[in-house]
């Protein structure tokens, strides 16, 4: 026998968002950075571990970008954009894509996407171009969904974020 239980009122259901911070700071995460060509056709970048595979079948992923993000509206403006997985000798651009104000490309060496044109990270351990498919506005950040449209695997060992760090992987071991 199941039963229900009083739904309780909004208020008493929030979290302050700095507990919310520190408990995903518990899930380790990939890191990647995700790059647009800007409206001015300038190549456009901000590291993201908001990034997740959808479906396989078709092949879909989101990111997730803050509202509060300068870059938002090149990404809002653009049908593609590309995700660009980072390896765990890479956290300086990881650091870079997430703080530098200016231009972020700036010596670092990026290719146009073979199928999109969408900046491409050299050296990423993977990369994807990618075709908008819908946007979700949801709490503080949009969501957007988008199909794979190509994608290339280099391998190697994945930059990891966790407990607001980076971290890596231990070379060769494997669970």
């Amino acid at each position: 026998m199941s039963r229900s239980l009083p739904e309780p009122d909004r208020a008493q259901r929030g979290i302050a968002p700095d507990a919310l911070r520190q408990v995903c700071a518990q899930f380790s995460t990939g890191v990647a950075i995700a790059t647009v060509l800007g409206q001015d056709g300038r190549p456009c970048g901000l590291t993201i571990n908001s990034f997740t595979s959808v479906s396989a079948s078709p092949p879909l992923i989101l990111i997730c970008i803050d509202y509060r993000c300068s870059l938002l509206a090149h990404f809002r403006a653009s049908s593609w954009f590309g995700v660009n997985i980072l390896g765990r000798s890479q956290q300086d651009l990881s650091s870079r894509f997430a703080l530098f104000d200016g231009n972020r490309f700036e010596a670092v060496a990026w290719t146009n996407g073979e199928f999109t044109g969408v900046p491409l990270i050299e050296n990423a351990i993977g990369t994807m171009e990618c075709c908008v498919s819908q946007v979700v506005e949801a709490g503080d950040h949009a969501v957007l969904f988008a199909e794979v449209v190509a994608a290339e695997c280099a391998g190697g060992d994945p930059l990891i974020y966790y407990g607001s760090g980076y971290r890596r992987l231990e070379p060769g071991k494997k669970g």
